[in-house]
């Protein structure tokens, strides 16, 4: 019986001490990874319109508890990506308001370009937080991603990669006003990586209107550019796309210009931006056209 039982002492203080030195390799313990309405913080991703185009998300953090939770970092971690998805507060936190949610900017890094995507892809966040009066805790857990924003964004990063390895794409500073005032021009300038030799096919496809900006009836955009190996330039006619006394004021994606290419196997939409000092011009034409 002695023996039985000593057995028994024995095997109960095993368990303490691995339970002990489990939780002694960080200043900040680590939870279990949490699901369902008993996660004190949920996560998921989604994007503003002044964040679209420019690689860049939020991470929005929901409080589900009654108390106040201190946010010192927010991580998120998808194959999309090379490497994480992080926020850390310039003030070196956060406080996250009771039942409130806060989004949190966060830059992409690069993206893990595959010839075909991975649907199935789970989303993995990482939480740093402390309620009032409590040590900082590290929670690991799910995110979701609603509107599909990452697998979106890391599309057109591979897309804007690898049109970038055939040739460059700008948009001309340049705005060519017509006489009447109603249209312009801007020049789509295509310049190859490697002029005068073949390089992977690039065709554009199609050229989508925007938010601020149309095609004119009487000058269709082009269809199905096939890049060649010499430097082309290519003349858009725009007008107007709307009129309503916001269209400029609340403008965040009109100037930006989406481009349907297909580059070797993928095809996507690469988006090229207008620079500053034509994204000025643009402005000044669609407010002038439109009081005209």
């Amino acid at each position: 019986m002695m023996s039985r039982r000593w057995h028994s002492f024995a095997v109960g203080m095993a368990a303490v001490t691995l339970t002990l030195v489990a939780g002694c390799g960080s200043g900040v313990p680590v939870s279990e990874p949490t699901s369902g309405s008993s996660r004190p913080v949920t996560v998921e991703v989604n994007q503003s319109r002044d964040q679209y185009g420019k690689q860049a998300i939020q991470i929005q953090l929901t409080n589900t508890t009654d108390t106040p939770l201190t946010i010192t970092e927010a991580r998120l971690r998808s194959t999309l990506f090379e490497g994480d998805i992080s926020w850390e507060p310039s003030a070196g936190s956060l406080e996250l308001p009771p039942r409130q949610p806060k989004s949190l900017p966060a830059a992409l890094p690069a993206a893990t370009c595959k010839t075909s995507a991975d649907d199935s892809t789970e989303l993995k966040a990482s939480i740093t937080y402390s309620a009032p009066g409590k040590d900082p805790v590290v929670e690991n857990t799910s995110a979701s991603d609603p509107f599909g924003v990452l697998p979106r964004n890391a599309e057109e990063l591979c897309i804007a990669a690898e049109a970038a390895a055939v040739a460059t794409i700008v948009l001309d500073p340049g705005l060519e006003v017509a006489a009447d005032g109603r249209t312009a021009v801007v020049r789509l300038i295509i310049t190859p990586a490697t002029p005068g030799t073949d390089a992977q096919s690039l065709t554009i496809e199609g050229i989508d209107e925007t938010t601020l900006l149309a095609q004119s009836p009487a000058a269709p955009w082009p269809r199905n550019v096939l890049l060649g190996t010499a430097k082309q330039e290519l003349p858009l006619t725009l007008r107007p796309a709307r009129c309503d006394p916001h269209a400029v004021a609340e403008d965040k994606v009109g100037t930006l210009l989406p481009l349907r290419v297909a580059i070797g196997e993928r095809i996507g939409v690469l988006k090229i931006a207008a620079p500053n000092g034509l994204r000025g011009r643009i402005y000044d034409f669609v407010t002038a056209a439109c009081a005209g």
